[in-house]
């Protein structure tokens, strides 16, 4: 689809919210949100990824596409992109997510544990420097 046309069905989707994340390498961030947040790839090329979960739409652009926007000297450099910034996957058991995530090498910021506010979750961080509170209801 032309990105004309993926802009206007974004627009018009009835979704107010969205996000967009940098990132450095598009191949590289695919497998911490298709296996560690299973969400499902709607299409990647090396310049854009759109995933999707739950009816919740995201997208990842590679920061090469940025190189004309102001930002572009702080992608380039090694700076965490995701500092300040906490995302968050509810549904996703974040025992399960903890373990892939392991497996795959990522950071572990805080270990799965029941939180006072009624969730269970595990704070990840991705190859970019989000980080990504994973959780659901808790049990008890």
């Amino acid at each position: 689809m032309p990105a004309a046309d993926y802009g206007r069905l974004l627009a018009e989707s009835g979704h107010p919210l969205g996000f967009n994340l940098i990132v450095r390498d598009i191949a590289a961030a695919l497998p911490f949100h298709l296996e560690v947040l299973e969400a499902n790839s709607v299409y990647h090329d090396p310049d854009i990824a759109v995933l999707q979960r739950q009816g919740a739409q995201w997208m990842l652009h590679a920061h090469h596409t940025y190189d004309a926007h102001p930002w572009h000297p702080v992608l380039a450099s090694d700076a965490m992109r995701g500092v300040a910034t906490e995302l968050r996957l509810f549904g996703r058991d974040p025992d399960q997510a903890e373990s892939i995530a392991a497996g795959l090498g990522f950071r572990i910021l805080q270990g799965s544990a029941d939180k006072p506010h009624g969730l269970r979750e595990v704070f990840i961080v991705d190859q970019d420097g989000f980080v990504w509170a994973i959780g659901k209801a808790c049990t008890r």
